[in-house]
Order: structure tokens, then sequence, then C-alpha cells
């Protein structure tokens, strides 16, 4: 059977272009609190660096894996543009991502209007169109609103998920259209959208098997010439890709150490107990946390078997009807296959705090979702707009909701705190913000030191807490901490700027030019590590020498003030 080319949607009165536009107001209705949202944590490290933002900077972002935070040259390009457009006003940022989550929601309805129109050459096709015309917009609408969404959509960082969906989804709908009609121009174009993803996101990798689960679901079987050898190219980009990145989160981003080191028995146990963690979180999405805690996997155990047990139960199951219907097995493939790169068997740098976290599931959650979407299709009517409508508007609640945490990052980890108490992770960012306002001072110090009853051996909560420390006027006890944290994590020239700070402030000013030397060898382009040796100098009474320090500061300070060249 030849697959079923695009069916345009049975009447004229509502056409796709209304639906398209009344999912785009629908996403501006449930996200309007991400309107007065500002920057929160990692946003800083994806919005374009002042070293970045001149052409030559746009040069870097592409040949220079380490210049930006990860090695995702078109996100980045788009955060460079949009940099150029709106500069560092949030609301820009913000805007743009809800587009991308819009636009992506009706690439999915467009995309479930081809999978589940029914075969023309039926002659019950006319009555199946109108029987389930609509429901590819119910399952867009609900990717749209689904407050599982909201981490991707509200934090700016993520742009990665909702500009790498697009192209997911677009590369998607064009091979659908070269599988119908094997035209090389569609073929091409969906190759080009998916090599755009990839540059986005490495997710991206698993649509080709994706493309296969469909190919299955469609026809019942797979041809070697037909559905796997187009997509061979496709398999050893997304497979290149995924080595590079998982290098380049080792290596540049610091995914080693003890806190990764598990057996390939506790990385099986861990997937098979994520796989459920993301699927209850799209049946009931309740108690959603920005970090969520990191789970003990113990093999010793009896109970923590049980998810991987489930999960190949169930995986036995669906394949034992796929005779019957191959949707459920294809949605679980598709479900469980684009979670593959999160679910353990790879290392990432948030596992460091949680094995789980919303934001990996963004694509993952268009598999159930479109089973969903396929299984109303069998409800009549006026049931089905019912459900719809009850469905869409608790999702849409929800998700207004749980937009409100992300208005400042400060609220983001006070929310968190109050639903995850253990993350260290939170309570020393919390801190951090507080240390910018003198004022709170001690609350910042009760929370480095909560951090560190969490994990003693945090190396940022160590040095913020000497900083603090200083900042109050102790700097006496804040030596000790500030040592500690560069033992833990050395090369940090911040921190021995900070430790220089308190050396000089307790009467040490010798020991302190030695930290000032140190953090100058790691950052030659601060001036305030050249004032503050020069202050140093001073108390030492050597005039001659920090007065070259103070000019080397000016002359630090008056490049930093010049544009970068263009």
């Amino acid at each position: 059977m030849e697959p079923n080319p695009p069916v345009p949607p049975a009447g004229s009165r509502n056409p796709a272009a209304w639906r398209m536009a009344a999912l785009f107001v629908l996403v501006v209705l449930a996200y309007q609190p991400v309107f007065h949202a500002g920057f929160i944590w990692d946003d800083d490290a994806h919005v374009t660096a002042p070293a970045l933002r001149s052409w030559s900077g746009l040069a870097r972002i592409w040949t220079e894996p380490g210049a930006t935070q990860q090695y995702y040259p078109l996100l980045h390009s788009l955060f460079w543009l949009e940099h150029r457009l709106w500069g560092d006003h949030a609301l820009g940022y913000h805007l743009a991502n809800l587009t991308l989550h819009a636009l992506a929601a009706c690439l999915f309805g467009l995309l479930l209007r081809q999978l589940l129109a029914p075969d023309p050459a039926s002659l019950a096709a006319g009555h199946e169109r109108r029987r389930i015309a609509g429901v590819e917009w119910i399952g867009a609408a609900l990717f749209a609103l689904h407050p599982v969404q909201v981490e991707s959509v509200a934090w700016i960082s993520e742009q990665k998920n909702t500009l790498s969906a697009v192209f997911y989804l677009g590369a998607a709908l064009a091979w659908l259209r070269f599988d119908a009609n094997r035209a090389r121009k569609f073929y091409w174009i969906a190759f080009g959208l998916f090599v755009l993803g990839l540059l986005t996101k490495t997710v991206v990798a698993t649509l080709p098997a994706a493309l296969l689960v469909l190919g299955w679901w469609r026809r019942g079987k797979l041809q070697w010439r037909t559905d796997v050898l187009p997509l061979v190219l496709w398999f050893l980009l997304g497979a290149t890709a995924g080595l590079f990145t998982a290098t380049v989160e080792r290596h540049l981003i610091g995914a080693t150490g003890d806190s990764y080191e598990f057996s390939w028995l506790q990385r099986g146990l861990l997937a098979g107990r994520a796989v459920w963690f993301y699927l209850g979180k799209l049946a009931w999405p309740a108690d959603l946390v920005f970090i969520y805690p990191r789970w003990t996997i113990d093999p010793v155990r009896l109970l923590t078997w049980l998810p991987l047990a489930a999960a190949i139960g169930l995986t036995g199951v669906l394949w034992t009807i796929r005779h019957r219907n191959r949707g459920p097995l294809a949605a679980w493939l598709l479900f469980a296959g684009t979670l593959f790169p999160v679910l353990g068997f790879f290392d990432v740098y948030p596992f460091l705090y949680s094995f789980v976290a919303d934001h990996f599931s963004y694509l993952a959650s268009l598999g159930p979702i479109a089973l969903v979407a396929a299984g109303l299709a069998h409800v009549s009517r006026p049931i089905r707009h019912g459900l719809a409508f009850a469905l869409l508007l608790i999702l849409g609640v929800f998700t207004w909701r749980q937009s409100h945490i992300y208005r400042s990052a400060e609220m983001l980890y006070r929310t968190t705190l109050n639903r995850n108490p253990a993350c260290w992770m939170a309570w020393n960012n919390l801190g951090f913000l507080q240390l910018a306002d003198r004022t709170r001072t001690a609350e910042a110090i009760a929370n480095f030191e909560t951090a560190l009853r969490l994990r003693p051996d945090y190396p940022e909560a160590r040095g913020n807490l000497g900083l603090a420390l200083t900042q109050a006027g102790r700097p006496t006890e804040a030596i000790p901490h500030l040592r500690e944290s560069l033992r833990l994590k050395p090369g940090q020239y911040q921190m021995y700027n900070n430790l220089g700070i308190a050396l000089a402030t307790s009467g040490r000013p010798a020991e302190a030019l030695l930290a000032f030397r140190q953090a100058a060898a790691l950052n030659p382009t601060l001036p305030n590590i050249e004032e503050n040796w020069a202050k140093a100098l001073l108390l030492l009474g050597r005039r001659e020498q920090a007065a070259e320090h103070f000019a080397i500061a000016t002359r630090l300070r008056a490049g930093a003030s010049q544009p970068p060249p263009e």
C-alpha cells in the first residue's frame, strides 16, 4: 500500500491557518507570566557574551568549540542575532522562545494530520476524514499547553529545545513527503533540516530512528532499499554529533568525577526508572520541579529493579499485540528512543545534581501525545470535543501557574527548595543572588552553609561562603574556605582574587600578593585583579610597583569599554 498523501482539512469554515493562529493565541495566554520574566540560572552562558558579539565573534561560535558553553553553533548564532535585535532585554528572548514553541506545535499538528489521514483509496475515506477532523489540532494543543513543557519554554537557555523541535518536525514532514512520492527535493529538504537540527541540539540525532518507527507503523514492515538505506547517512551524522557532544560534556563542561561513576548495571536500572518518571509526569504533571532530587541507584535493593522489569514487560506486551494495533508500540519506541541520550547511558552535566529534568522530555513527549490524539479519533465528536476542552483548560491553567516560578531567579530557587529542600545547588545559587545585596549577607552565609551541609565537597559553595564571610567583615574565617575551594577545584582565577582580598583584609598583604599573582596568571584580562594587586603593594609600601599595576588596570578597563571590532 502506498503512503497516504497530505489531506486537506475537512470543510472550509475552519481552515488550518485559523487553527494555527488559535494555537499561537493559546500559547501566549498560557505563558503570559513569562512576559515579565528575566534571566535565570545558566542564561548568562547562552545569551551572547561581549567577546562574541562582533562578526569575528560569530565566526568563533562556529569554529571554536569552547567559545560557547556547548557547541551548538546554530543556536548560538540565533542568540547572537537576537542580541543585535534587543540586546540584554529578556522580553525579546522570551518572545522568541514562545514563538518557536507555538511554531513547533503547529508543525506537530501538520505532522499528525498527515499520519492520521485515512487511505484515500478506501471507500470510507470521506467518512473517516470527517470523523477525525480536527483531532490533529487537539494533539498539537496538548503539546503546546502541557505543563511539562514550561521549563523548555520559560527558560531562555532552553531555546535549544524549541528551535531544534522546529527543525526536527520540519524534517519529519519533508521526509513523509519524500516517502510518499520519492521526489529527491523533499529528501534533501528533510536532510538539510536534520543537519540544522543537529547544529542546534544533539537530541535531533534520534530522528532517523523515529522515521523508521513511523515507516514501520504505517506499513507494518521496513525495506532496506526504500526505508533504511536513505537514512544511513543520517545515522552516521547523528552518531558523530552524539560522540562529539559526549566529548564536549566530559572535557569542556565537566561531566566527570565520582558523581558520574556508575556501572552499566546501574545505568540500566537508572534508565528503567527515568523512563517511567517522564511518562508519569506526562500523564500526571503535578509537583513539577526545576531540579528534582537525585536518586540513589542501589542494585542490591529489589525495588530498584522493578521499573526496569516493568519497562521490559511493557515492551513485550506491546510487541505481542502489534499485529492488532501497532500504535502503542510505535509510541513507546518513539518515547523511549528519543529519551535514550538522557537516560543515563551517556554522562551529561546535569546528572551532577539530578538524573531527570522536564526539558529532557520536550521532544520525547510527542510520541505519547500522538497516541492520545489517535485514541481521541475513535471517540464520538461531541464527547471528544468536551474532553479536549476540559483537558486543555486544565493543562493551560497548570502551565500558567508553572510559568510564574520562572519570573525571577530568586523565585525559581525558592520554589525549587520548597519542593526539593536537599537541592544543594539551589541553596548555593540563592545565596549568590543575595550576595549582591549587602543587607542580605547573613542570609547568604546561612544558605551557603546549608549547601555545604548537604554536600561538603562543593567547591563553588565553599568559595562563595568565603566571599560572603569577607563581605561580612570576617576575612580570617573566610580564608580556610577559599583555600579549600581551590583545593577542590584548582584554576579558579576569581577564587584566587577573593582569597587575596581576604588575606589583605586580615593583615597579610604579602600572602595576598601571591594570590593576586596567581589570579592574574590564570586570567590577565581583568582590571579588578590588577587593582587589588596594586592595593596590596601599597599596604607593603611598594608604591612604584603599585603604580604599574594601577596603570595596567586602567589600560584593561579602557580596552574593555571599547566595542569589539566588527
